[in-house]
């Protein structure tokens, strides 16, 4: 982390922060962007969670879980809430939240259909600033959705952008800034630029709102008009605090309480309810918020008007103590978490020497920050309903997440992109650890500590999914993660956190039982994991029995057992070099790993292995009823994934483990067929290193040919998922009368799985990518500048495997960073976004990426495990 000698004020609020002393992280960005349309909001009979709480009926729903707003913040228990509301005089609501379109409203998914940027944050959340473009003219709800239910599959995505509305430059920049004078004073500032030739009327209405937490009749918080601009907000769970606004605004408040006459025409338990604000300021409905100045929410409201390409300034202060003058040291404060922020910012940035690529990687993080979430989900409570509210139907009892009634979840958790993916996905969140660990290795900890805590892990060992099936299966790359962060933060203090490895490897035994247990149903150390994260890959839904019965063997699952095995066994050797009880975990590893690699493999001519030496590929295997089985012979990322599968440890801590190199000769002897499947691990090469893998040079070197071949997996910008040989010859397979195609389609997909939003059939994903380049590296550690590749395939030019791994992160770097024209691939060559001055120098981290021309497709703030890039 910090190697100068320079004090580093945000470094020291994040070591502090973690010793309990104080709560650096109470206060931050953890209201969600969407709670409407969630799995843990639905109250209905037939789980159809997009219209039990849409868009339009958010404004009025009091929710049960947690809140959502523009720009939000609020305390980690989230309590009390603070969010932005505008209005431009045209639109019929307020703009309280972020729009966009349910499953199936858009032609490719649910997508976010609005312009706005995370630009920055520290750790402690000290300093953090966001951007969100809201037009000037009425914003085009109905629009949206009927261009989008209009357009089919092979059109792209009609977006915000598409519109026309910013051609003109009718819209305000409206920057959102926060910044922490301690742990319990925030300053809130909202900077509104009015881009237009014209001078715009906008109201400015930042909110404060206590959660519905007193529908069971728990004590009841309030928010008073204490004079003087000054709001006083009262509660048992928190204590009280004071909001002052600068200026001289108008307070309006309200309760939090569902308009149940709007919602259902059924009588309201409140005279004022949620959306009176709304109804207040864009219909002039005085009655709808409450005279005597007090409530469970407030608005306070700026009438702002701003002349052409000018700004205007809303400035707020929350905070525990009485200030007589709270904006005395207001701006002073903000410089000086500005300066600290890009101090610590510098010294993460030692191997990004450009500019563009520091940009990139700031704001790769930055996103990670603001993707925080305050994550609250009682699925025993869910499921039986809240005590004075309707019933949920007895369907519900056996439905979604029914064998989940032990998972509690009160918790600010990192979310893939809180307005697509408001919930956490749990092979997601161990690449967001990665990212995380680099900044704030303890709250990767923390995260990690989470999913494999009692109140998540189920009982089995099987660690939830995501919110919409906890029971689905995502790849096993917890263990991956925990020694990666392990890494990380023992490179940065000197000093391995053995504690927290010992916890996460005592948690991790139990899930990697559940695999071996359930997911292997011959008991031959081939695993059917289900779709595993990789939707659309394969020729079947893979989520689903096979057409006509029998089972899918998978190399990617596979692979991923035998990654598992192996980083078990990385942990196990670190952890034995503290405590000699774990060599005997290490022999167990180092064993189960030997017994996959023989399975995976073709062994002698009457096996059927996942290795296809005709072809020097991986496939799936398809087991039908009868006994017969089949490869599927499609070229996709299942093929490469057996890479991710090896570890390389010194000859050192070999000889300190005497019974492990006891009982790796033992095996030796014992199945000599095993071990020469697998890497030379009995040799040394490179700094005296030993290799476990699935892979020996020469398969490792088939795989390479494919994978770096730009006219199957190498694209300018990274790998894509599958082949695009299948561009003009399609992969073509046909089960019992039926016939499958699967296309390389190097935007979205055409396929309706998954929701039709889910695509792994062509595009390049950035955690897949990050794993390739991570492998290459480790095995050069081994093989060093001795084992060369051809690269590209075809090229004629050979390179070190440390050479290729740089290679391809410059490929995946170069989505980002601006090119010879000024444009960013990931922009998709829109003139606005690439060369306007009030676009250009912000970036989109999108959830994949178009295997072409990179141009950035899915959910566009997903930095969650984008935010690789700023460790490449």
């Amino acid at each position: 982390m910090n190697t100068s000698t320079q004090v580093n004020p945000e470094q020291e609020r994040i070591e502090i922060n973690y010793t309990g002393k104080t709560n650096w992280l109470k206060w931050g960005p953890y209201l969600t962007d969407r709670q409407w349309g969630t799995v843990r909001e639905d109250y209905s009979t037939n789980g159809d969670v997009w219209n039990h709480v849409t868009h339009d009926m958010a404004r009025s729903k009091a929710y049960r879980w947690g809140e959502e707003g523009l720009g939000g913040f609020s305390d980690d228990k989230q309590f009390l809430c603070v969010a932005l509301a505008l209005w431009n005089g045209k639109d019929p609501i307020l703009k309280e939240r972020l729009f966009g379109l349910t499953n199936e409203q858009g032609n490719h998914g649910e997508d976010v259909k609005e312009i706005y940027f995370h630009l920055d944050s520290s750790p402690t959340h000290s300093y953090m600033k966001m951007l969100y473009k809201y037009p000037l003219q009425a914003f085009p709800y109905q629009d949206l959705v009927n261009e989008n239910g209009r357009r089919d599959k092979t059109q792209p995505e009609y977006e915000l952008i598409d519109t026309g509305l910013f051609d003109n430059d009718e819209y305000a920049d409206v920057f959102i800034e926060f910044a922490k004078n301690n742990e319990e004073d925030l300053l809130i500032k909202y900077t509104i630029w009015n881009r237009s030739a014209e001078e715009a009327t906008i109201d400015v209405i930042p909110q404060l709102w206590f959660r519905n937490t007193w529908f069971d009749g728990s004590a009841k918080p309030e928010i008073l008009n204490h004079g003087h601009n000054t709001l006083l907000l009262r509660s048992a769970d928190i204590g009280d605090y004071h909001c002052c606004a600068d200026g001289k605004p108008t307070f309006l408040f309200t309760e939090n309480e569902s308009n149940n006459k709007r919602l259902y025409n059924f009588p309201n338990g409140a005279p004022y309810v949620k959306d009176g604000i709304n109804d207040a300021i864009v219909h002039g409905l005085h009655t709808a918020v409450n005279p005597d100045q007090s409530g469970t929410k407030v608005g306070i409201w700026y009438h702002l008007d701003i002349p052409a390409g000018e700004s205007r300034e809303v400035r707020l202060r929350l905070s525990k103590s009485k200030n007589a003058q709270p904006f005395a040291d207001f701006d002073q404060t903000f410089k000086q978490r500005i300066a600290e922020t890009d101090l610590f910012y510098s010294t993460c940035h030692m191997h990004a020497v450009d500019p563009e690529e520091q940009n990139m990687q700031r704001q790769a993080w930055a996103g990670m920050f603001w993707n925080k979430q305050f994550y609250s989900y009682d699925i025993n409570r869910w499921l039986k309903g809240d005590d004075g509210q309707p019933r949920p139907d007895d369907n519900r009892k056996k439905g979604r997440n029914s064998h989940w009634k032990h998972f509690v979840a009160n918790d600010i958790l990192s979310m893939p992109d809180k307005w697509e993916y408001p919930w956490f996905a749990a092979w997601d969140l161990a690449f967001h650890c990665v990212s995380f660990a680099a900044v704030d290795p303890d709250f990767a900890k923390e995260q990690l500590r989470l999913m494999v805590s009692a109140n998540y892990m189920h009982p089995s060992g099987q660690l939830p999914a995501y919110e919409w099936d906890f029971g689905d299966v995502n790849p096993p790359v917890h263990a991956m993660a925990t020694w990666h962060v392990y890494q990380i933060d023992k490179k940065a203090k000197g000093k391995g956190d053995v504690e927290f490895l010992i916890d996460l490897f005592n948690k991790l035994l139990l899930n990697f039982t559940w695999w071996v247990n359930q997911k292997d149903s011959e008991g031959n150390n081939i695993f059917e994991g289900g779709f595993l994260g990789l939707d659309n890959i394969g020729v079947f839904n893979r989520s689903q029995p096979v057409p006509g019965g029998g089972f899918l063997e998978q190399a990617d699952g596979t692979s991923w057992m035998a990654m598992y095995a192996l980083n078990m066994l990385e942990i196990s050797l670190e952890l034995a070099s503290h405590h000699h009880v774990f060599e005997a975990m290490a022999i167990k590893f180092f064993e189960h790993f030997l017994y996959i690699a023989g399975s995976i493999s073709a062994m002698g001519e009457d096996s059927a292995g996942l290795w296809d030496d005709q072809d020097g590929f991986y496939y799936d295997m398809l087991r039908r009823p009868d006994g017969t089985s089949d490869r599927l012979r499609l070229r996709s990322l299942v093929g490469l994934i057996p890479m991710f599968a090896q570890v390389v440890f010194e000859e050192a801590k070999w000889e300190k483990l005497p019974k492990l190199k006891k009982a790796m000769a033992a095996f030796m002897q014992k199945r000599p067929d095993l071990v020469r499947l697998v890497s030379h691990w009995t040799d040394t090469k490179g700094n005296n290193q030993h290799l476990l893998s699935l892979l020996r040079g020469h398969r490792m070197k088939l795989l390479l040919k494919r994978m770096l071949d730009p006219n199957e997996f190498l694209s300018d910008h990274g790998i894509r998922s599958v082949s695009k040989a299948y561009c003009q010859n399609p992969f073509r397979y046909q089960l019992d009368g039926s016939h499958y195609t699967v296309t390389y389609l190097p935007a979205e997909s055409d396929s309706n799985m998954f929701g039709g939003n889910s695509n792994w059939r062509g595009p390049i994903w950035m955690p897949v990518n990050y794993l390739i380049i991570e492998s290459l590296r480790n095995f050069q550690d081994y093989y060093t500048d001795e084992f060369r590749v051809e690269y590209p395939t075809g090229s004629g030019e050979y390179f070190s495997l440390a050479e290729i791994a740089d290679l391809l992160s410059k490929r995946l770097k170069t989505l980002f960073v601006k090119n010879g024209a000024g444009e960013r691939p990931v922009s998709g060559g829109h003139p606005k976004f690439n060369h306007d001055p009030h676009f250009k120098d912000y970036i989109l981290f999108y959830e994949y990426f178009n295997g072409d021309n990179g141009k950035g497709l899915g959910a566009g703030h997903q930095t969650g495990w984008t935010g690789l890039i700023a460790l490449l």
